[in-house]
């Protein structure tokens, strides 16, 4: 009972967007040549880990704060059902975060050497990663209720998960790495949005002012079909430039999401939307691999192999 509540406070579906990002910002290294496994294992663990620790936070964040209450639809909360107390969560939002502290540390040593500026440069975007992780709704400035989360999100699981793994690989970074590193930050604000949509009306209620609440349902479904068309411009763009054929298999992500951006505009319902979330979520990881495993195709493909 207690490990099942653990590995539910997880919140195991969210872990694709976390996992998109290192997917897909290795794959672009694999392209150029530049894959190392070590710092693939490490940036994915340490990706996990910040989820993890950001998801433990939310569910002790939100429970001090009484915005998870029985009016709320989706998958129960550990602390504020009472399988997990306080003082546990509190205990295992510290650990995670010494353990993401820990994977993060390892993983700046095997990539980036005596490189002592980039040291600090990552060690920085480390911390601030952390902080972003835990003041989404603990503390008193919570700014995921004042409706930042959105931002974050699309930082941290867009651009520092791709082109920051990237560059830990390669030791470089690309102009056109950007537009990949765009996409997936805008799927990944995607399926947040979808959250924020979806406890619109609980939110409110209790005074959590996320972008959906701040913008209104109509506008947030709006804002939805943006992120979701957003993403895949910047894709379509980065395979121009690349020249990679192959690479358009992406698209084999696009028909499913967009059908459930439309799907989103279109429903009222909170437990229709709890479904589409998950979907999302896995979409956005099938974009990303699909971009990966196209992206390796041209480079065998071009190399003759």
């Amino acid at each position: 009972m207690v490990i099942s509540a653990w590995i539910e406070a997880m919140r195991l579906r969210t872990l694709p967007v976390a996992t998109a990002s290192i997917l897909l910002g290795s794959a672009l290294a694999v392209y150029h040549h530049s894959f190392r496994s070590s710092v693939f294992v490490l940036s994915l663990v340490t990706a996990l880990l910040l989820q993890i620790l950001s998801n433990f936070a939310n569910d002790y964040g939100d429970a001090v704060k009484g915005t998870d209450d029985e009016t709320r639809v989706g998958p129960r909360r550990a602390v504020q059902s009472g399988v997990i107390s306080l003082s546990a969560m509190k205990r295992a939002v510290l650990v995670c975060a010494g353990l993401a502290v820990l994977s993060g540390i390892a993983l700046l040593a095997v990539s980036l050497g005596h490189h002592w500026k980039a040291w600090l440069c990552f060690i920085g975007l480390g911390i601030m990663a952390i902080i972003a992780a835990i003041t989404y709704t603990m503390g008193r400035l919570p700014y995921g209720y004042r409706g930042f989360g959105d931002v974050s999100v699309f930082l941290f699981f867009g651009l520092l998960g791709v082109a920051g793994s990237y560059y830990l690989h390669t030791g470089s970074l690309e102009p056109a790495i950007w537009l990949p590193a765009i996409a997936s930050g805008l799927l990944s604000a995607a399926v947040l949005n979808i959250n924020n949509i979806r406890d619109l009306e609980p939110d409110r209620a209790a005074g959590k002012h996320t972008l959906a609440v701040r913008l209104g349902g109509k506008s947030a479904r709006i804002y939805h079909q943006i992120l979701i068309f957003g993403a895949f411009f910047a894709f379509i763009g980065f395979l121009t430039l690349s020249h990679s054929r192959a690479g358009y298999l992406v698209l084999l992500a696009a028909i499913p999401l967009l059908k459930s951006a439309v799907t989103v505009y279109r429903s009222q319902d909170p437990k229709i939307l709890d479904g589409l979330l998950k979907t999302t979520a896995k979409l956005s990881l099938l974009a990303n691999v699909s971009l990966s495993v196209g992206l390796l195709i041209s480079m065998y493909v071009s190399s003759g192999i």
